[in-house]
């Protein structure tokens, strides 16, 4: 039936090139004066005058039918104009370009912030998008723009990553703080439990010495209550009584002298008294915290070589040349160094670079690590021990760890010793010297190590890296299991390692006289320090993360190289 009416209406009413879009809806055939670029329809002049009443639609850009037939546009087609809307001027359709500054803007834009721009330069996109638009350019800006997209998602994902490394360094350190803050409370609690067992041992011995003088006196006493009841038991018989008075005046004597006696050693009353002390206490409410929070950029680049020092390690009494096999910094930035030939642990000042303090080992120290501020352990060739060494004021030797294995390279992870055996095994100890764990093959049980050396842990601890002579460095999590194998053209007969504390491993190089950069996961950044710079041999590294100076110890070379970094 509509069909029909429609048909009917049509035969009767005049053809228009454009109708009114709204209208055609409803079976009427309305010529279209205005095109609506966001609606994509056309409007006969009462469906436009009905769109311009809502304030939603005012924005809407209208264009004249004939302007949008001028375009060269179809009844079926939208016309090539903007929809895009200024984010400044709202309302205002992106409809300006300007070539001088390669630039779209609203007609507002460009009369505000291209004014002094040549009006040659300015033109109406819609007017001249023939000219302006080129397909084969807006493919390649989409393809630059996808490219970029790409690559900001992977940088927004290593932002992530990033993060979650910032949180785990976070719990990590709070772990730190409230496993420090417990063996403080124990220190704590062991230095009060001395102070009282201090306390109880005084008064037991006083009360001792106490009990003792009460003794004499009573005793003293009852000999003097004993003799006055003989005297008067005795009154009857002079000669009885003449007795008992001469034995009388001995007791008196003898109680006198014990009176003087009492009163000359005991003439006050006794007291105990503790006495807090107070530069402890002092230095406890000076604190700040537990420790010191230390922020380390992660270094991504190459560390360049700025200068190098050479530092003489021989002392007065060796016997040979010097061979540093390891080498470690202390707390206070002292550097600690084995000499294999010479038997001998030697510490090198850092500012004077020169060597202030030895000791002689009975065996020949390998590999050396510091454990705390006071302490370091040391990897004994031979003699199949590690030799723990206290490094107040003068080094001293004091306990040591029997093993059933040569110890050369040497780490401390969580209380955990880890010991390579310069040959094909690591083995894991606790403190106390029990074996926890021997690591020599991977997953699948292929032999990991064929000339094992030096042990490191990244800052976090959560890997570790051992130098292996075949030309490798092995890779470990935090907890000893196999992760990857590291192989390099640069790296040959790797032995000494470190870490800058930044996400960068180095390793010594034997056969090239080199040290090589690596990040954590295994990338190689380049290398360091060539045979050119001095390096002959090197077995062992240490990294001053303050001052980025890199300590090397070579075989047979009474010189220890210091290179410093930027």
């Amino acid at each position: 039936m509509a069909t029909s009416e429609r048909t009917q209406l049509n035969m009767s009413e005049e053809t228009f090139d454009y109708i009114c879009t709204g209208c055609d809806k409803k079976n009427k055939t309305l010529k279209a004066v205005k095109y609506c670029v966001e609606c994509k329809e056309y409007f006969c002049v009462s469906c436009t005058d009905m769109h311009n009443n809502f304030s939603y639609l005012m924005s809407h850009s209208l264009l004249d039918v004939e302007q949008a037939k001028q375009s060269g546009n179809q009844a079926e087609s939208s016309p090539e104009f903007p929809t895009e809307r200024c984010c400044i001027h709202k309302g205002k359709v992106l409809d300006m370009y300007c070539a001088i500054h390669n630039d779209v803007g609203c007609y507002v834009c460009m009369a505000k912030n291209h004014k002094t721009c040549p009006e040659s330069q300015i033109c109406s996109i819609p007017d001249m998008v023939d000219t302006l638009f080129n397909l084969s350019d807006s493919q390649q800006t989409q393809s630059r723009l996808q490219q970029m997209i790409v690559t900001l998602t992977s940088l927004s994902e290593s932002k992530d990553n990033q993060l979650e490394i910032l949180k785990e360094a976070e719990d990590k350190c709070i772990e730190q703080i409230e496993k420090f803050h417990n063996v403080l409370q124990q220190i704590i609690r062991r230095a009060a439990e001395a102070s009282k067992k201090e306390v109880k041992d005084e008064y037991q011995r006083l009360e001792a010495d106490i009990l003792q003088d009460k003794s004499i006196i009573n005793g003293t006493n009852d000999v003097l209550q004993k003799t006055d009841y003989k005297l008067k038991k005795a009154s009857g018989n002079r000669a009885q009584r003449f007795v008992c008075s001469k034995e009388a005046e001995n007791h008196i004597k003898k109680a006198e002298d014990e009176k003087m006696k009492q009163e000359t050693d005991n003439n006050t009353d006794v007291d105990i008294s503790f006495c807090p002390n107070n530069k402890l206490m002092d230095y406890i409410q000076g604190l700040h915290g537990l420790g010191d929070v230390l922020v380390a950029n992660k270094k991504r680049n190459l560390y360049m070589l700025k200068g190098s020092r050479d530092i003489n390690i021989k002392v007065s009494d060796d016997t040979s040349s010097c061979s540093s096999w390891g080498c470690c910094l202390t707390y206070d930035n002292q550097l600690l160094l084995t000499d294999y030939n010479n038997k001998k642990i030697k510490r090198v000042e850092t500012h004077t670079f020169s060597v202030v303090d030895y000791i002689t080992s009975d065996s020949r120290p390998q590999g050396i690590c510091c454990i705390n501020q006071h302490e370091v352990v040391v990897g004994c060739h031979a003699s199949n021990k590690i030799q723990f060494v206290s490094i107040e004021n003068k080094m001293t030797p004091t306990r040591k760890i029997d093993t059933s294995h040569d110890c050369y390279g040497i780490a401390m992870k969580d209380d955990n010793l880890y010991v390579t055996d310069y040959n094909t095994s690591l083995y894991a100890y606790d403190m106390n010297g029990t074996l926890l764990r021997t690591i020599a093959s991977d997953n699948d049980g292929n032999i990991l190590f064929s000339r094992i050396r030096h042990i490191v842990f990244n800052e976090s601890g959560d890997k570790m890296f051992v130098g292996d002579e075949s030309n490798k460095l092995v890779c470990f999590d935090g907890k000893g299991n196999y992760k990857s194998t590291i192989k390099d053209s640069d790296l040959n007969v790797a032995c000494g390692v470190c870490t800058d504390g930044r996400g960068n491993i180095f390793v010594g190089g034997r056969k090239f006289n080199n040290v090589v950069q690596f990040n954590e996961d295994g990338t190689k950044t380049g290398v360091i320090v060539k045979q050119e710079d001095g390096l002959k041999d090197p077995r062992s590294i240490s990294f001053d993360r303050g001052q980025n100076r890199m300590f090397v110890t070579m075989n047979d070379s009474d010189i220890l190289k210091m290179y410093e970094l930027e």
